[in-house]
């Protein structure tokens, strides 16, 4: 009892001395205690780690969420690699119907990336006065400031010189003006700097989580940017050399009993995109979970993460050659339909067909299971059944040719898709709900340091080196080998488009590089003639210029 009564008189004690000496202003502020606000929502660690994984949900939405018209199916459309399917102005079928100041993609891409500039810069200002341990404080401020860096990577590509950001903003503000393209690059590399020193190793982090190597990768592609090739060599360097990656050279994963496969396949199979899974050449990771909250996915179908739905064609609709029905009318789990796809995105003869010729039966990535170029005729009833609609036309293919093109097998997962989607599994028929592609997404992978690096070494005048950093990822595949005097900017950007084909953000690509109109009038026929010279930049969106009353965003040349 009487250990009771002292306890209880220390805690009242401990309250009155709370009570008469603290600063009676910031005694009456009122604090949420019933919702999560600001003021209580950024305590601890915990707290921070939460906040921190909204960033992550973020990205992956931006880049793997709901595709209509808004996501990152934008930095495939209409540039070298790919074009809208159908033709029309929409989704990218018209640079000057489409790419125009009040356009909801230009005004969703702008708005989501500030937000995570916003929401860094939240962390990164409130941890300062935390109780969090140094330690701690180091290793959040370093992610944060590498998302910050990141969503300026895509505003400064795409916009130009934008507003720079980087203080907590705690109401809404008025007064933006426009940095230059170069401060913009100078603090991404100053972000990535510091995170390149605050995020764990590779080995230390679990799967989907930024690691040091992933900001050594930023800062090599913004230092070849800002001009600075060796320190760009350095930092790839670093992600290189580490002993924790490596290029997958050798079969691997759940699906090695397939021998008629081979590695670059294997890179694409459910279940083998993670560190954990055994593939060294992750270095970031979107984790799509089906039927786990927050994991993006349900299983019975939906319209998240679905490069499906839009890359792979409707090869179900087609028509026999005389007109008659030509397919059972669904979706099959194979590499004859790929899925349920509605021919939204095709990609260019460029990709298709140029960028094989020299070496079409050696490499790998051009297998017929990596890049589909036949399809079959699926109902019995028709006198085609089971023939080429290659070799024998489909009626309705000639006519609109969108329903059925080559494609890319990484677009989806044939033969591997859930259960819960398949009509009848024996005969791998599938729901009309099908179109996610149901695995973990790359973000950034070991093969484009190797070519990023690459690339730096061309700038730099050492070609020799440059070869050998293309022929590591070439090897793998196959390919033949280059010399020293065949590997130049162009040739990366051809190898490129073979490795990374709708894994890289390609427009992303071709703006950082100041070749994205050359190479659309050079190699996509559908907008060869509606890109403008400045469409290397976007608009900003006309609603942003227009709130912005006390100071003038000036907008992009050509759009005015």
């Amino acid at each position: 009892m009487d250990m009771r009564k002292n306890l209880i008189a220390g805690m009242v004690g401990a309250i009155m001395l709370f009570t008469t000496a603290c600063d009676e202003q910031k005694f009456l502020n009122e604090v949420p205690l019933d919702f999560f606000s600001l003021e209580n929502s950024y305590k601890t660690a915990n707290d921070y780690e939460r906040a921190l994984t909204d960033l992550y949900a973020r990205v992956r939405e931006i880049n793997f969420g709901i595709a209509e018209n808004v996501n990152y199916f934008a930095h495939f459309q209409a540039t070298d690699i790919a074009k809208h399917a159908r033709g029309d102005a929409d989704r990218f079928g018209d640079y000057n119907v489409w790419l125009v100041p009040t356009n909801n993609m230009v005004k969703y891409h702008w708005e989501s990336w500030y937000k995570i500039i916003s929401n860094s810069n939240t962390i990164i200002s409130r941890i300062e006065t935390s109780d969090i341990a140094d330690t701690q404080k180091q290793n959040i401020t370093g992610e944060a400031k590498f998302f910050r860096a990141y969503a300026y990577r895509y505003l400064v590509y795409l916009f130009g010189g934008v507003p720079l950001i980087l203080e907590e903003v705690a109401s809404p503000r008025t007064d933006l003006t426009r940095a230059s393209r170069e401060a913009v690059l100078q603090q991404i590399a100053l972000d990535a700097e510091e995170a390149s020193r605050s995020l764990p190793s590779i080995n230390q982090v679990v799967d989907g989580k930024v690691s040091d190597l992933v900001a050594f990768h930023l800062l090599s592609e913004t230092y070849i940017t800002l001009g600075r090739y060796d320190d760009a060599i350095a930092a790839a360097t670093k992600v290189i050399n580490d002993p924790h990656v490596q290029l997958m050279k050798n079969r691997f994963g759940a699906r090695v009993a397939e021998t008629d496969k081979d590695v670059f396949w294997d890179l694409f199979q459910r279940g083998n995109q993670k560190r954990s899974a055994g593939n060294t050449e992750t270095l970031w990771l979107a984790r799509m979970e089906p039927d786990v909250p927050g994991g993006l996915l349900v299983s019975s179908g939906g319209s998240q993460n679905c490069l499906e739905r839009y890359a792979v064609p409707a090869g179900w609709t087609l028509t026999d050659p005389d007109g008659k029905t030509g397919m059972n009318g669904q979706g099959m789990s194979d590499y004859n339909m790929g899925g349920r796809g509605v021919s939204f995105m095709m990609n260019t003869d460029y990709y298709l067909y140029d960028l094989w010729e020299s070496d079409w039966n050696n490499d790998i990535r051009n297998a017929s299971h990596n890049i589909v170029r036949d399809v079959k005729y699926t109902n019995r009833a028709s006198v085609w059944y089971d023939s080429s609609a290659v070799k024998y036309p489909s009626q309705n293919g000639k006519l609109q040719p969108w329903r059925w093109y080559p494609w890319p097998s990484k677009a989806t997962t044939p033969g591997d898709h859930p259960d819960e989607l398949y009509a009848d599994k024996a005969n791998k028929i599938l729901k009309a709900t099908s179109g996610s592609t149901y695995r973990d997404m790359y973000i950034l992978r070991l093969a484009e340091t190797y070519l990023l690096r690459a690339e730096a070494y061309v700038l730099r005048g050492e070609k020799a080196q440059a070869a050998n950093d293309v022929n590591q990822v070439r090897s793998r595949s196959k390919a033949k080998a280059i010399t020293a005097g065949e590997v130049t900017l162009e040739f990366l950007l051809d190898e490129r488009a073979r490795e990374l084909v709708y894994e890289e953000h390609r427009r992303i690509t071709l703006h950082r590089m100041g070749v994205l109109v050359e190479r659309v009038r050079k190699y996509n026929d559908l907008n060869q003639d509606d890109i403008k010279d400045f469409h290397n930049l976007w608009p900003i969106p006309n609603t942003d210029i227009e709130a912005n009353k006390d100071a003038k965003i000036d907008q992009n040349p050509g759009y005015n």
